[in-house]
């Protein structure tokens, strides 16, 4: 069927999926899995970001459920707990021609960036089940897998006897993929452990500090690293040769600060890495349908955007790396991914790398995570292959914040940009807006630049963008996304 050693690499796993006993966990939610088409049926969007550690730290993030509606189009649904930006809605459909999906508003609760659970209630309940019987069934594409997205599907195909089918992993598979430490056994098992940065585990706070003391004897800098944390907020870095100067005590006085700011549980391990010195982070963007569809495919490589030490995301671009390095990070993602699929993982996914020089000066790939979910450079791809004809220009896309663009509505954006949006229609245009929900109380929102060339795409984000927007670019906010 492929051409990637699919045997072999069900062999090579099979020590881990039986460890986990992943076949007979994931029989619970066999009734929902998706069979790889939609069949004419409406699709429900949900961008749920409640299961990331953290997540509540992130500016805006109740809004981020609103990111839902650039996959979205005629006939779907999406769903949020706060009404969409004044203006937003217009925009996507007559500017952008992502057609007329139906916007269902959810009760939140008290986390309202849980809105699966939001969709368990009414009134955003009877109205999907209505919806479902009219249509003769349902097609769930979460932004995440969780339990609670399931449990959704369970509860809506109950109440229709209509077949509810979703589009992500179940959770023993989506759990497995987002977890560092079982990835990282994962990409040995099916490469070798040279695929991987030098990776110990431990649960125990004094002997976390003690593999930080061995490292220091062959590399400059190592990480603590939190399993299941998106875009670096589990994360530590230290200097080695400083921390080798410490005595124990002082040692892991350091370590227990890290579990205390990252609100570690007793029972978990954690990760202490070696941290390369690397300016290289590229990410490639998978596509892994059921396996009688067709194999995993990498719908693009790109490098990440990232700040500081601890590597913070905070935008995309399409690789200019050398070809060599994109046919090496293609070819190893799929055959990772077909691992991934032979576990029965479907849907979206990526995995980020960091490339560094060996003693010879030679490249050297090497896998760092798994993003289990839609994300900041898929959402941003997906857009833009959505809206631009023909082949994928050069583009930069991150969040954009500024502290002078709090209580700014979004109609006034709009106005500012100008003639400068893209619009499909003419291929004019540089500029596509999305995520604008923070913009008013955080002055955030998300922006992709076209580009004729690399280049031309960096400046318009950095230069052009602020000047039209009429704000200092020097005060610019800073932060994360996942």
């Amino acid at each position: 069927m492929y051409s990637w050693g699919v045997d072999r690499i069900s062999e090579a796993i099979r020590p881990l999926a039986e460890r986990l006993r992943i076949e007979s966990r994931n029989r619970e939610y066999a009734a929902h899995r998706w069979s790889g088409d939609e069949g004419g049926l409406p699709v429900l969007y949900l961008e749920d970001v409640s299961a990331i550690p953290f997540v509540s730290v992130v500016p805006g993030v109740e809004e981020y459920q609103h990111r839902a509606r650039v996959r979205a189009g005629d006939g779907d649904l999406f769903v949020a707990v706060t009404p969409p930006s004044e203006g937003y809605e217009a925009y996507c459909r007559d500017r952008l021609g992502l057609g007329s999906p139906e916007f269902v508003l959810a009760a939140g609760d008290d986390h309202a960036y849980a809105v699966a659970r939001a969709c368990a209630r009414d009134p955003a309940l009877s109205h999907i089940v209505e919806r479902t019987r009219q249509a003769g069934g349902l097609v769930i594409h979460p932004y995440m897998g969780i339990q609670e997205v399931w449990e959704l599907a369970g509860l809506v195909a109950e109440r229709t006897g209509l077949p509810v089918q979703v589009i992500g992993p179940p959770p023993p598979v989506l759990w497995l993929a987002n977890d560092k430490q079982r990835f990282t056994e994962l990409v040995s098992r099916v490469l070798s452990p040279q695929w991987v940065v030098e990776t110990h585990a431990a649960n125990d706070p004094a002997e976390m500090a003690r593999h930080l003391v061995r490292l220091a004897d062959h590399h400059r800098r190592g990480g603590l690293k939190r399993t299941r944390c998106a875009s670096a907020m589990g994360n530590a870095v230290y200097d080695l040769e400083a921390i080798a100067r410490l005595d124990p005590d002082e040692i892991l006085d350091e370590v227990r600060h890290f579990l205390e700011r990252t609100e570690w549980a007793l029972d978990e391990e954690v990760l202490i890495v070696a941290w390369e010195q690397t300016d290289d982070s590229p990410s490639t963007q998978l596509w892994i349908p059921p396996p009688e569809v067709g194999p995993p495919v990498v719908g693009g490589v790109y490098e990440q955007l990232l700040e500081g030490d601890e590597k913070i995301f905070l935008g995309s671009r399409p690789s200019r790396l050398p070809d060599a390095i994109n046919e090496t990070l293609t070819r190893s993602s799929i055959e990772v991914g077909i691992a991934l699929q032979s576990l029965g993982y479907v849907g979206r996914c990526s995995f980020d790398f960091i490339v560094v020089e060996d003693a010879g000066e030679t490249p050297q790939v090497k896998f760092v995570e798994c993003n289990g979910r839609w994300g900041g450079t898929s959402t941003p791809m997906r857009l833009v292959d959505r809206v631009v004809e023909g082949s994928r220009p050069p583009y930069r896309a991150q969040d954009y914040m500024h502290h002078d663009l709090v209580g700014i509505g979004f109609p006034e954006i709009l106005r500012r940009i100008g003639d400068e949006l893209y619009d499909p229609a003419t291929g004019h245009g540089r500029y596509i807006l999305y995520n604008v929900g923070p913009l008013k109380r955080n002055g955030k929102l998300d922006v992709i630049a076209l580009g004729r060339t690399p280049d031309e795409a960096e400046r318009s984000l950095s230069e052009d963008l602020p000047r039209r927007l009429g704000i200092d670019p020097n005060r610019r906010g800073s932060d994360h996304d996942e």
